[in-house]
């Protein structure tokens, strides 16, 4: 598959610990948060985290798919207002659909190295449960019998009109293409489902999270802002989607199209989240005592047929590589998005990809895909998974809807070289 598409090269760009929210499943505790207070939490922690001051930030860069509220326009804003960034420093909303978190360090890097901040601030956060029930056709009234019009606003954005399919359709062309099974699909999602479970059980996952609890953002002269549980929970501390889910229990699922291979358990869990990180240029690491945990090293986007949508990640990471001059084989670790189990297969086995090195701590099968943010949390797990196996390279990537693929690399400062 040809390699098109763009290419960033950053040489001194750098990324701080980060943090994310819990993963919480559709509908549960986090269902009644904006996605901008999500934000505003996350954000918050990850300056903390950093060390690093709000007056230090210099850009805000945030995403967000679907609007969570009324409020949607003004999340960039807000969520640098109440984080503590100086009201001077303007705020921005990227998207590039499940490659929107990539995206966002990607921007982070070109700023960054354009001389425009020395830090930045990016935010990924999505809540799917509030995906609201929209209409887009009656700013002009009601006709007498014609159809209402209201729609889920997340299913039907699954749908691709182009291609006249959806996401799931285009996981089962691809399930086709390359000879994947049913059988080896829920085999993939059952190891996704053990390794989240592992990571959590061994903590590794609770490094990343910051619990989230009930409570005010309050800024001098504007009106607070803040979170509320909701249930009897006081605070959210863990995942709540990963679960132990052998091979024979996922086998017993329906698929969602008849003769298919993607069911329920084998593709990405609808959760809820937020992740943040701070971006900053190597004078200004260089300038402060606490490290950064990884070298933002070059991003890649490209384009590819939308009816095989999934496929994205195997040319982004193809062209990476290319322009950066690095094999497949010298790659410790690679975060693909599990979109669906048949599409992150299929990725695997067009670029001969060893699954022992993907994913190696559970996938969005296990944890959940919440869109804007899934690109900030795969990018600061492959960091401080780098970081644990003591491996240099690693590589982040995910397929976007519509037909395109996203790709980061990152590198450990303390591999041994």
């Amino acid at each position: 598959m040809a390699s098109n598409g763009f290419y960033n090269a950053f040489e001194d760009i750098w990324m701080y610990e980060g943090v994310r929210t819990p993963m919480v499943d559709y509908c549960g505790a986090l269902g009644h948060v904006s996605p901008t207070d999500l934000g505003i939490k996350v954000a918050r922690e990850a300056l903390k985290r950093a060390e690093v001051e709000a007056a230090d930030i210099g850009s805000v860069i945030t995403g967000n798919m679907a609007p969570g509220d009324f409020d949607q326009f003004v999340l960039p804003r807000h969520i640098g207002l109440y984080a503590g960034v100086p009201q001077a420093v303007p705020a921005l909303m990227a998207q590039r659909i499940c490659g929107t978190g990539f995206e966002l360090f990607r921007q982070a890097g070109e700023q960054i190295q354009a001389g425009i901040c020395e830090a930045a601030l990016v935010v990924g956060t999505e809540s799917m449960t509030r995906n609201p029930i929209a209409a887009f056709d009656h700013r002009s009234g009601f006709k007498l019998g014609a159809p209402v019009g209201f729609k889920d606003y997340m299913w039907e954005a699954l749908k691709d009109p182009a291609a006249g399919i959806n996401m799931i359709q285009t996981a089962e062309n691809l399930a086709r293409q390359y000879n994947i099974t049913r059988e080896e699909v829920d085999q993939f999602a059952s190891d996704s489902f053990a390794k989240a479970v592992a990571a959590q059980q061994s903590g590794f996952h609770a490094g990343e999270i910051v619990p989230v609890i009930s409570e005010k953002f309050l800024i001098e002269g504007y009106r607070p802002r803040g979170i509320s549980l909701q249930g009897k929970a006081g605070e959210v501390a863990t995942d709540t989607h990963p679960r132990v889910s052998p091979v024979e229990v996922l086998a017993r699922l329906k698929p969602v199209y008849e003769g298919g291979v993607q069911t329920g358990g084998n593709s990405s869990a609808l959760v809820d989240g937020a992740a943040a990180c701070v971006v900053a240029s190597g004078a200004y690491a260089r300038s402060r005592t606490q490290k950064p945990i990884a070298r933002v090293v070059a991003a890649a986007v490209v384009g590819v047929p939308p009816e095989i949508m999934g496929i994205g990640p195997a040319p982004a990471i193809r062209l990476l590589l290319d322009r950066c001059g690095l094999s497949l084989a010298q790659i410790g670790r690679f975060e693909i998005n599990e979109a669906q189990g048949a599409q992150t297969l299929a990725v695997s086995r067009e670029l001969g990809l060893n699954l022992h090195r993907l994913n190696v701590n559970g996938g969005a099968i296990a944890l959940g895909h919440p869109l804007a943010c899934t690109g900030v949390r795969l990018t600061l797990t492959l960091a401080r998974e780098l970081r644990r196996s003591a491996h240099r390279w690693g590589i982040a990537s995910a397929c976007v809807g519509g037909g395109q693929g996203i790709a980061l690399l990152i590198e450990n400062p303390d591999a041994p070289t």
